[in-house]
């Protein structure tokens, strides 16, 4: 037998040990046209679908989350995580079943707006396994911490896990009273994703008043790489600031969310090097949109495309456009 030198086995193993440590977190957010579809991917390969966009449309979104699992190799979703029951988050679940079998599923309990849980949801379930989560459980992902940060009108504590970090950005943000606070969207179970130092952070279409108690006066949810803005880019608080998102992804519509006050808002979050959008806002033009080289879709009859991110456990992350093939990697701080 031809014995191997001890330098190239040294060599080959350091290979092999750089290999598995570029293993990455890969989240890819789904075009649903102003709803919500994010596939997360853990180094390990299992999944978690965050929402399934709406229903109908000949099957167009489960469509779009079917191509990105491809893209991704997934074959079968092993949680699935309703954050609440909209139709633009929950809608897509029965055509989701006709392509990607579901293991687990996730949510915060029965819709306060009925009182239940959607049919078309209840028959998926019950097909697997069912589990309601509060605020401060933890989901089980390899390779991934997952923290329910807020769920069913409820916000972590500081007793279950919250950072505590003070937030300067509070004083003066009055609460809402808008008719939203008493509706499904008050009750989004919002999660944070931790991959060793990479931090990201969606908390569904949570509402102003909920926002608030999860961010002031203390941040519980700690500093953060990657932010999905909520209500889809609508109006949201400068309490975000808190998080000191590196980056936003906004998944708005052509015609939904992104909203110039919320798009604002974003921009304005200090320490934010760049936000990217799913579409071009026609309600905001040129002055409240990123530049094109950032936006996955800017026609309104685009063709659904995504926005990728894969990121390192050591915090540094890259977004891909896959419409432009253009990444931009933002170095671990």
């Amino acid at each position: 037998m031809r014995r191997v030198p001890t330098t190239w086995l040294l060599v080959l193993l350091a290979g092999a040990g750089s290999a598995q440590a570029a293993k990455t977190l890969d989240v890819y957010f789904i075009d649903t046209e102003g709803g919500q579809a994010t596939l997360v991917v853990a180094p390990s390969g299992q999944s978690l679908l965050i929402d399934t966009g709406y229903t109908g449309f000949g099957g167009r979104d489960t469509v779009r989350i079917a191509a990105a699992a491809k893209d991704a190799g997934v074959k079968k979703i092993d949680t699935l995580l309703i954050t609440h029951f909209h139709d633009d988050h929950v809608g897509g679940v029965a055509n989701l079943l006709d392509r990607l079998p579901v293991t687990t599923f996730v949510d915060h309990g029965p819709s306060i707006e009925t009182k239940d849980y959607p049919s078309a949801y209840a028959a998926a379930f019950a097909k697997g396994q069912h589990r309601v989560v509060a605020a401060g459980d933890k989901i089980a992902i390899k390779d991934l911490d997952v923290t329910v940060v807020a769920a069913a009108g409820k916000v972590m504590s500081l007793q279950n896990g919250g950072k505590g970090e003070p937030n300067p950005n509070c004083s003066g943000i009055p609460q809402s009273t808008s008719d939203l606070e008493a509706g499904e969207n008050s009750q989004s179970l919002g999660v944070l994703i931790q991959f060793g130092k990479f931090r990201f952070a969606d908390l569904g279409d949570l509402t102003w008043n909920k926002e608030l108690a999860l961010l002031c006066p203390e941040n519980k949810v700690g500093k953060i790489d990657l932010y999905l803005t909520t209500h889809h880019g609508g109006e949201s608080s400068k309490a975000i600031w808190g998080m000191m998102p590196r980056v936003a992804i906004m998944n708005n519509g052509p015609s939904k969310g992104g909203d110039p006050a919320g798009w604002k808002n974003v921009m304005a979050s200090p320490g934010l090097e760049d936000l990217w959008q799913l579409h071009f806002a026609l309600a905001g033009g040129k002055e409240t949109n990123v530049p094109d080289t950032f936006v996955a879709n800017v026609d309104a009859n685009d063709q659904g495309r995504h926005l990728k991110v894969s990121a390192l456990a050591d915090g540094s992350f890259t977004v891909t456009n896959p419409r432009n093939k253009f990444s931009k990697t933002y170095a671990a701080k």
